[in-house]
């Protein structure tokens, strides 16, 4: 099921041009012209919210208080009040599914929790994946790997996972990545020339659902 998103915004133009983009990245895009479109669409579950409507800080800090849990990443022309959770026009799309993948990551299961990927039972805490009585022991970097992809909605772009899990910039060349997810591979695929769990696309990376 795609991740449901609520897309704010007051211009036409940005809003459908966001709203496609992020509907190509897999999510599931509520968009909204007004503060009432707004209220309305929280009505329902949402995984975040992106919000550009004049006082949208204002806004957000309403709904918070009416219950709305999910985060929130705020469209601004100057500083908001939490820079992580803020975005100033104009930004690249690459910049906002960068927030987007970090705010999630923020509020995602504790760190402890064992998740499901692919034929596995991944422990993030102790570093391993298990399968049918089969243990596969993972280096920091790896289960890292694995707890941000986990943890994103559909594609992670390769400048983003650098940055994530090494603190490199977009403009660092490197092919520290494409080691680790080689080495990875070679650990969780049956096949690793032919990955079925973790995938290559878009120019980044996937897990299968």
């Amino acid at each position: 099921m795609a991740t449901r998103i609520l897309l704010a915004e007051s211009d036409d133009v940005l809003r459908a041009g966001l709203a496609e983009q992020l509907a190509h990245e897999g999510y599931d895009v509520v968009a909204a012209a007004d503060a009432q479109a707004v209220r309305d669409a929280v009505r329902e579950p949402l995984a975040f919210a992106i919000i550009g409507l004049d006082d949208g800080e204002q806004l957000a800090a309403s709904l918070r208080g009416q219950g709305l849990s999910c985060p929130v990443l705020l469209l601004t022309d100057g500083e908001a009040a939490t820079a992580s959770e803020s975005l100033a026009r104009p930004f690249r799309f690459s910049t906002l599914l960068q927030r987007l993948h970090a705010l999630n990551t923020h509020h995602a299961p504790a760190n402890d929790m064992a998740v499901r990927i692919g034929p596995y039972t991944f422990h993030p805490s102790a570093k391993l994946l298990q399968a049918e009585g089969r243990k596969v022991r993972l280096t920091e970097k790896e289960t890292n790997i694995l707890k941000f992809l986990h943890a994103s909605a559909g594609t992670v772009p390769r400048d983003i996972l650098l940055h994530e899990v090494w603190g490199y910039g977009p403009a660092v060349a490197t092919h520290t990545l494409e080691t680790h997810i080689y080495r990875l591979r070679k650990k969780i695929e049956q096949d690793p020339a032919k990955a079925q769990i973790l995938l290559t696309e878009g120019g980044g990376y996937r897990l299968s659902a």
